[in-house]
């Protein structure tokens, strides 16, 4: 069923033209991603859909009576609400029921208008969605629903735009950057619910892990030509690959890189559910799995930075806390040369204070941290850099530095590396008012690269770029021979740039893991596997001599399905990666290519339904 349909729409501003003529359609159901590089009009794209912005051509369709939502990434809300009065005012006919409800108890001499309100919660069955809403509050930290919008910061009015698109349930949600001010918890919690509802979705996103497990449709805006694929991220990689090796030679330079992008995807172990299959206790092993993934990497620019001595930094007993939110708490560590280190953890357990003491921006409260004389830190904050009138691109660049010294003599421009960071000659000399949000981005990154750093901090780098710029950041990353940190809620990102992680668990405790994201969410599944596991084992041993009826116990035919649920989810597993590996055959015609892809989101729902069984008849089991 078609919920809208768009016909020839254009925009420009001024002499840039952003993109003309261009026509798809949403059916119901789909949860397609938009993917282009930055300036090319994808946030113009959502905001005509959407309705908050016209278009020069054509027009917009929408079916009669469909409901629509648009998560922007800087929200309008009212001020004066509260997160509570935020969620209630937006219309949904059972909120007001669950208001009425609320209302009702508060004032008990009225036992009439409590009945009535009662009733009302029955009829529309306002309990569960009552239940379900504060769930969606709760995974989302937005629990003091008595806070006012004008005391939030940017990253919970994001989240509170996002609760009450989730809450309302429109036919289409369209969303631009919905897991920018999310931790990785609340992303893969999102992804999960969105694989489990009913619900259409068309986005914009540069989370390539997101795209892969929570899209079946990719349409890429490229040279102002719309490519539709019908598949994920990695059915998308395979079929742009074989689209480019049909183009022009002058697309070579984008299609060894997205060639490597494919490579790494191919490399990588499949996703595993949230029962995984074993424990990873050899850390020696996961130390080593991540040393070879920097192996397979061919140096391609070999940058000659200055060299760091035997003393990089050290960190010696570090405390820091703010009244009684510790954040740090007698901290000890010395980084190597080379090393590469991804910081993972909620939000507000200290990541960026961490980094700015580091980098000496903020005191430390104990302890003391030992800089070595050759440490040349480039630190890429959340901030971007401050902008002066009529400045033109190549002038932000030379006025940090003229070129990166690389080995044998050689050097890159601060031309040539505003080109490798797709700047062209041309957009070089554009004013820097004129840049999207994403080139932005790009520019500063290019700031602190030129300055030519031996020790490189980049907090949330990722934050509005394309994914053909993340390729290109990720590619100069793998070249940097000197000392990295990275903060990234990007698991992609993370995974392809770290050897290790510092994983921040709240209360001033950083766990030091030695592999990347996956191997750490591998680990901690199986551990929490192991625990369940060896729970169930204790108890079945204490209550092998002594029967107890006072607990509720699995019956004969419920420990026959239990043990027969590994097995079934394993057999499953085993279906999707074969069905996965069937995309890669050019041959299949449209139709099949569809059929396919229903047939892998059926069992990718068994799978789910199997595995959620699997932990309801755990608990039972457990007591």
């Amino acid at each position: 069923m078609n919920l809208l349909t768009v016909e020839q729409i254009s925009k420009s501003y001024g002499e840039l033209q952003l993109f003309s003529n261009i026509s798809f359609g949403i059916n119901k159901d789909q949860k397609i991603a938009l993917i282009a590089k930055n300036g090319s009009g994808k946030t113009s794209i959502l905001n005509i859909i959407s309705g908050k912005d016209s278009t020069e051509t054509g027009k917009v369709t929408n079916r009669k009576g469909i409901t629509i939502s648009f998560l922007e990434q800087e929200p309008d809300l009212n001020p004066n609400l509260t997160i509570e009065e935020t969620i209630f005012a937006s219309g949904n006919a059972i909120l007001k029921v669950i208001a009425n409800y609320d209302e009702a108890v508060k004032n008990p001499d009225d036992p009439d208008a409590y009945q009535t309100a009662f009733e009302a919660m029955d009829r529309l069955n306002a309990w569960d969605f009552e239940t379900q809403y504060k769930q969606i509050l709760f995974k989302l930290q937005l629990t003091d629903l008595k806070q006012k919008v004008s005391i939030l910061s940017g990253g919970q009015k994001k989240r509170l735009a996002l609760a009450n698109a989730l809450i309302n349930k429109p036919d289409l949600l369209i969303l631009d950057e919905p897991t920018n001010h999310l931790d990785l918890e609340m992303i893969e919690w999102l992804e999960a619910f969105f694989k489990k509802e009913s619900i259409t979705l068309f986005m914009v996103t540069h989370d390539r892990f997101f795209l892969e497990r929570v899209c079946n449709e990719i349409l890429e805006l490229d040279n102002n030509q719309l490519y539709s694929y019908k598949g994920n991220y990695s059915y998308y990689l395979e079929k742009r690959e074989a689209r480019l090796e049909r183009e022009a030679v002058e697309q070579h330079k984008s299609k060894l890189l997205f060639k490597k992008e494919l490579d790494w995807m191919r490399r990588q172990p499949k996703a595993r559910t949230t029962k995984s299959k074993s424990r990873i206790d050899d850390f020696f092993d996961i130390k080593a799995k991540a040393h070879q993934r920097r192996q397979e990497h061919e140096v391609q620019l070999e940058l000659n930075m200055e060299r760091l001595g035997s003393k990089i930094v050290e960190m010696h007993n570090i405390s820091k806390a703010y009244d009684d939110l510790v954040m740090l708490s007698k901290f000890d560590y010395s980084f190597t040369k080379g090393e590469r280190v991804g910081i993972i953890g909620k939000n507000g357990t200290g990541k960026s204070t961490f980094l700015n003491m580091l980098t000496g921006r903020e005191p430390v409260d104990g302890g003391k941290i030992v800089i070595g004389d050759t440490v040349k830190f480039g630190y890429y904050t959340q901030k971007g850099i401050p902008e002066k009138e009529g400045q033109k691109v190549i002038d932000v660049i030379r006025e940090f530095g003229d070129f990166i010294p690389l080995k044998k003599g050689r050097q890159i421009s601060a031309q040539q590396l505003l080109e490798r960071f797709l700047f062209d000659r041309k957009k070089q000399y554009d004013f820097v008012e004129k840049l999207s949000g994403g080139e932005r981005k790009r520019l500063y990154l290019c700031t602190v690269l030129i300055q030519n750093p031996n020790f490189l901090i980049l907090d949330e780098p990722t934050n509005d770029l394309d994914i053909v710029t993340l390729n290109v950041l990720e590619s100069f990353l793998l070249d940097f021979p000197g000392c990295l940190i990275v903060v990234s809620h990007d698991r992609y990102f993370m995974d392809k740039i770290v050897d290790h992680l510092f994983v921040f668990k709240g209360a001033g405790i950083i766990e030091d893991f030695p592999g990347n994201y996956s191997d750490y969410r591998a680990y901690e599944s199986s551990k929490v596997m192991e625990e369940r596991q060896a729970k169930s084992t204790e108890k079945t041993e204490k209550t092998q001599w002594k029967e107890n009826d006072s607990g509720k116990k699995l019956s004969y035919l419920e420990q026959k399905e239990y043990s027969r649920l590994e097995k079934e989810i394993q057999k499953l597993e085993e279906e999707k990666i074969a069905l996965q590996s069937k995309f890669t055959d050019e041959s299949l015609s449209g139709d099949a290519i569809t059929q396919l892809s229903i047939t892998l989101s059926e069992v990718e729902q068994k799978i789910d339904t199997k595995t959620e069984r699997w932990f309801e008849l755990s608990a039972i089991q457990e007591g």
